[in-house]
């Protein structure tokens, strides 16, 4: 039950693609995005403006679609990762407008796009950057003189209670989340963005899911793959004030560099469906909480069930942004049903006091634990936005 690894790399230095990136800040329409917003909700005509003060993509209504992607770095060069984020925040601000990165007829060389997305339109694609713990150094290692930058926030996730955490599937120096309504144009943004960065990184992992979380009072509630509402009590995108309190990172907890940015978790959870199929009604609703169809609270509400042990009240008043997406990966073995899962994403202020605190609580104590398995594992810390001319990044690596 693992998602397989493309693997595109071996070599040509990132200038060398560059007939499709050239030095970056050239490119035609990269600065035509508005600079007003790269959060909120979609513009019109299937347009999430991609610069801002906010990465896109963060509290952007979620779209349908994602296609996530960890890289490491196999250049130890700054300057180098520099030229790689100002390549990505330009190609993806394009591809945000539904435009070309390069030139696709180029009869005597590869085209410079490689065209699976034309005509499809942006479908609200945005693309989200992050900086894994290994980016900053590790093992007495600082590649690119990060170490003293690295946020306290940014802390390596522990192992929790049940984790079954793979490494090849885990971690990364550097996170791509892309999203969109059209799956095919958010397949065509994660290829670019690998492509691109050839001979300066590779890809780790990456996983397509399908099936959004609900997080805007402007979207109807979605099912997951276990067949319950999901989204029922997110926080929701046009709540300001709960994303200054739990979402956007600010001093003193976190450096200058990432006011306006967020913290994200990954976790790869595979679905036991075969014992969850046959769990009766009863059972299934009081491991979420919720019934089934009409997707309101238990009363009286089951102690063990999930949203008890998960519930801002259990917690300290602490709560967390989702934004997840379900998977299907082959068939599981033994069982012989299909391998499905959550990718479960999260954005808040501090991990130290959300994400690890409430897992360390629920993990393996909730009802619904026994029909989970986390097997993939990481954090990012996704810096703000950039506007038009400056890169994704900038603040730390100017």
């Amino acid at each position: 039950m693992r998602s397989t690894r493309r693997v595109f790399l071996r070599s040509a230095a990132l200038t060398g693609v560059g007939g499709a990136i050239g030095a970056g800040a050239a490119l035609p329409g990269a600065a035509a995005a508005p600079a007003s917003a790269g959060s909120g909700s979609a513009a019109s005509g299937g347009l999430v403006p991609f610069y801002g003060t906010h990465q896109a993509g963060i509290v952007t209504p979620t779209q349908n679609y994602l296609q996530f992607a960890a890289l490491d770095m196999v250049s130890d060069s700054a300057a180098d990762l520099r030229r790689l984020l100002r390549a990505w925040t330009h190609a993806a601000a394009l591809m945000s407008l539904g435009r070309l990165i390069g030139p696709v007829r180029a009869a005597s060389r590869p085209p410079a796009d490689t065209g699976e997305a034309l005509g499809l339109g942006p479908a609200e694609l945005t693309v989200t950057f992050g900086f894994g713990p290994s980016l900053f150094g590790a093992k007495n290692t600082d590649r690119f003189g990060l170490a003293g930058h690295r946020p306290a926030p940014l802390v390596d996730l522990p192992e929790f209670l049940g984790d079954a955490i793979e490494p090849a599937i885990s971690n990364g120096d550097l996170g791509l989340q892309v999203c969109a309504n059209d799956p095919q144009v958010a397949f065509h943004a994660v290829h670019e963005l690998i492509r691109l960065a050839i001979g300066t990184a590779q890809p780790r992992w990456l996983l397509a899911g399908f099936g959004r979380t609900a997080n805007s009072r402007h979207q109807a509630l979605p099912r997951n793959l276990m067949g319950f509402q999901d989204g029922t009590a997110n926080i929701k995108v046009e709540d300001t004030a709960a994303l200054d309190r739990f979402v956007w990172a600010s001093e003193p907890a976190s450096p200058a560099w990432m006011r306006g940015g967020s913290y994200l978790v990954a976790r790869r959870i595979e679905i036991a469906l075969a014992l969850w199929d046959s769990t009766d009604l009863d059972g299934q609703q009081d491991a979420i909480g919720r019934q089934k169809l009409a997707g309101i609270r238990l009363r009286p509400m089951p102690p063990t069930s999930h949203i008890v042990l998960a519930s801002p009240e259990r917690n300290g008043g602490e709560q967390i942004l989702r934004r997840g997406y379900s998977f299907a990966d082959g068939i599981a073995v033994p069982s012989r049903v299909p391998a499905a899962g959550l990718m479960f994403l999260c954005y808040q202020r501090d991990p130290r006091r959300q994400f690890i605190p409430i897992q360390r609580r629920i993990a393996g104590r909730d009802a619904l634990s026994l029909y989970l398995r986390h097997v993939g594992s990481a954090i990012f810390a996704c810096p703000p936005g950039a506007g038009p001319g400056g890169f994704v990044g900038e603040s730390l690596l100017g």
